[in-house]
Parts: structure tokens; C-alpha cells; sequence
């Protein structure tokens, strides 16, 4: 079946950066578009950014253009998000999806 495994979560400070991982396996990565979303408390799910199967094109919502970088490896099954600048709204549990499915998250934290 789909797993999608995130890490790399963390307490962060205003202005620091992270880089997000998500281990996908039970289907043919490397075939797939594939997203990153957050939820903050409190609030609904925030579609962040989605890269294309073979990783050439990206798409980013303009709460984090210029901030997040999404990629790919689809030789390691795996998704990146890697993200600068970061603010205190930017905390939230972050997922990345395929389709419909997401994995259990990771939390990240920005605060001083």
C-alpha cells in the first residue's frame, strides 16, 4: 500500500531555514506529481508547492514563492522541500501528498 514518510521537522527560528524529507513507497514514485501541504492549528489544509514526475516543472503558492524550493530523487523514492526565510506563520504540520494521500507529518516550529 501507499506509505509516505515525512521528516526533518524541527523548532526553528525566525529567518532560519529546513529541509523537509518524504519516503514514498507502494506505487511508482518516479511516475507521479507530487505535493507538499501544511496545516496550521486551527486551520485548514494549505496547499504549498507541487513538482512534476520527472521534476522539471514546479508550481509554488505565492505564501511561500521565493521562500521553499521544492525537488525530487526518484532514484531514493524521496521528495524535498527545502525552506528559507522562515516566519512564525509558517509553523504547521507539513505532509506531502500523492493524490489524496498523505503520510503522518512533520511538525515545524518557528519561534524565537
Amino acid at each position: 500500500q501507499v506509505q509516505l514518510v515525512e521528516s526533518g521537522g524541527d523548532l526553528v527560528q525566525p529567518g532560519g531555514s529546513l529541509n523537509l524529507s518524504c519516503v514514498a513507497s507502494g506505487f511508482a514514485f518516479r511516475f507521479k506529481s507530487m505535493s507538499w501541504v501544511r496545516q496550521a492549528p486551527g486551520k485548514g489544509i494549505e496547499w504549498l508547492a507541487r513538482i512534476s514526475s520527472g521534476g522539471i516543472t514546479t508550481d509554488y503558492a505565492d505564501s511561500v514563492k521565493g521562500r521553499f524550493t521544492i525537488s525530487r530523487d526518484n532514484a531514493k523514492n524521496t521528495l524535498y522541500l527545502h525552506m528559507n526565510s522562515l516566519k512564525p506563520e509558517d509553523t504547521a504540520m507539513y505532509y506531502c501528498l500523492k493524490d489524496n494521500i498523505r503520510g503522518q507529518g512533520t511538525q515545524v516550529t518557528v519561534s524565537s
